[in-house]
């Protein structure tokens, strides 16, 4: 009842407070465990998917640092926040997190740790890779930017523009001990540069010249011939058709949000 509470309240401010621009709602798995990589660029960027999801068990990693504020703490423990010290390996909390997911939830992880002070996206940390193996769950890349500027435009009596894109889920073959760290690695840069492949030039950072991305932007502007419709991937991704939607695409707006939130 709170979290449906908090949820109907959230989504009313960004409504009236807000113009945005949602795609792919649909590539989250309706039910099972599933990790969303989200860049982060504001305070405002976890309330803003929480709003969006229509699932009842979404959650995040949450840098502890928030619980000195009462009300983010409040609204943390709401909904079930799982805290990480973000200053060392905290393994306790990774050790929730692995089993929120293999219970089913649906957990929210920023990869790069921390909120970028630029607003261009930053290395990531593996952890995020870590729990998708132990776990054994999919990532759905997540996209984000206009929060950073909510502050400022509201205090001009503008409305902030805020876009955020869902990729479609991947899911990452098990590792070999051999190697291990590195694949971890190569695992981390293949969400990034789907993250950043989804974000405007300005917002790509640390990943703006990596060769993954320039693939996937390639990707973009060319048309799949047949062929490689039907000829998986060969960066080590395994195609997951069972958690895709065949309306992959489709557009959501704050205007019609309430039709595809299901309210």
């Amino acid at each position: 009842m709170l979290r449906n509470l908090l949820r109907s309240g959230i989504r009313f401010l960004f409504i009236v407070l807000s113009d945005f621009d949602v795609k792919g709602l649909e590539n989250i798995p309706s039910e099972g465990g599933v990790i969303l990589a989200v860049n982060h660029l504001s305070r405002l960027d976890s309330p803003l998917i929480f709003m969006l999801l229509k699932r009842g068990d979404a959650t995040a990693l949450v840098a502890d640092t928030y619980q000195e504020n009462s009300f983010f703490r409040w609204i943390i423990e709401a909904v079930d926040g799982i805290w990480i010290n973000r200053e060392q390996a905290d393994f306790q909390a990774l050790r929730e997190a692995q089993k929120y997911l293999e219970g089913g939830g649906l957990l929210g992880v920023a990869p790069e740790g921390t909120r970028s002070n630029n607003g261009a996206l930053m290395q990531a940390k593996i952890g995020m890779a870590y729990l998708a193996e132990k776990a054994r769950v999919p990532v759905v890349p997540t996209a984000i930017y206009g929060t950073e500027t909510i502050s400022n435009k509201l205090s001009r009596l503008q409305r902030p523009k805020l876009h955020v894109q869902f990729g479609q889920p991947v899911r990452f073959p098990p590792l070999k001990q051999s190697g291990r760290s590195k694949r971890l690695e190569k695992n981390t840069n293949e969400i990034m540069c789907q993250i950043a492949a989804m974000l405007p030039e300005a917002y790509r950072g640390a990943y703006a010249d990596h060769p993954r991305l320039q693939e996937l932007l390639q990707h973009k502007e060319d048309p799949p011939t047949a062929t490689q419709l039907d000829t998986p991937q060969t960066s080590g991704i395994i195609p997951n058709n069972s958690i895709r939607n065949i309306h992959a695409g489709r557009q959501v707006t704050n205007r019609a949000f309430q039709r595809a939130a299901g309210s």
